[in-house]
């Protein structure tokens, strides 16, 4: 099994969840990325729209304004690949210039200009399962033939279509979108059946960090949830999940090096 990889969240955002993610000038977002490197991160993941429930819409010449000027800085002090978390177009390709690589969108490319973006420019994309939108996706999320059924046949259908418009698998991530319009029981059954969404064949992405359902779970604020985290992404990593997007990265990366040395040392 390869190394899961880490992708370190990046919120240049006066408003994402947890507090302590919200980076709002270039050089907090810089030295963040920095560290964020120096602590063992292997993508970074910048957003410039929070995406929690009920969050305000951001216009697309703000979200220019806060997200274009972060990668264009980070993508010249740190060398690793850059996400750009978005679900605009105008957006995406702005960020595609200034050094992206991966389009992380959390409608899972609903808007077709997305998507023939990431066939023009070869990009990595992944394709994020929600019910609803951030504004109205956490009221009574409901899934008749259970979560695990609904996400095998919706990432089908999807990659199908994805594919059929000329966009490599390979460059296909899936992520089932832990608490984007689901209950703490549907997150639940999702992690525990990471194995078979990793059956469809296409790498695979957890976020799982500082989420609200673990609030919910332990009755705790986001600023205690580094250990409920670090359990449930190391089911993910055992799980041969590929990719976990997390705040703290250098916390998850003793747990990777961990466990890839415990299954070397098994071989």
């Amino acid at each position: 099994m390869s190394k899961t990889k880490i992708m370190g969240i990046i919120n240049v955002t006066p408003d994402s969840f947890y507090n302590k993610s919200r980076y709002i000038t270039l050089n907090e977002a810089v030295d963040i990325a920095l560290k964020m490197k120096e602590d063992g991160a292997d993508i970074l993941d910048i957003g410039g729209e929070s995406s929690r429930p009920g969050a305000a819409i951001v216009s697309e010449d703000e979200e220019l304004k806060r997200v274009i000027p972060v990668i264009e800085a980070i993508s010249q002090v740190v060398d690793l690949p850059i996400s750009i978390d978005t679900t605009k177009p105008n957006v995406a390709r702005a960020a595609i210039k200034a050094g992206a690589t991966l389009l992380n969108d959390i409608t899972g490319f609903d808007n077709q200009e997305m998507i023939d973006l990431a066939r023009e420019f070869n990009l990595d994309i992944c394709v994020m399962h929600m019910q609803g939108k951030p504004q109205t996706m956490q009221k009574n999320p409901l899934y008749a033939e259970g979560i695990t059924a609904h996400l095998l046949h919706w990432f089908k259908i999807k990659s199908d279509y994805l594919i059929g418009c000329g966009i490599n698998p390979k460059k296909i991530i899936l992520d089932p979108g832990i608490g984007f319009g689901k209950t703490v029981a549907d997150n639940l059954e999702i992690v525990h059946n990471l194995r078979q969404l990793k059956q469809l064949g296409f790498a695979v992405l957890l976020g799982v960090s500082r989420k609200s359902f673990l609030s919910t779970i332990l009755n705790k604020p986001t600023t205690e949830l580094l250990p409920a985290t670090l359990a449930i992404n190391t089911i993910a990593i055992a799980s041969q999940v590929d990719i976990i997007r997390v705040h703290d990265v250098k916390e998850h990366r003793d747990i990777v090096n961990v466990l890839s040395k415990l299954i070397e040392d098994r071989r």
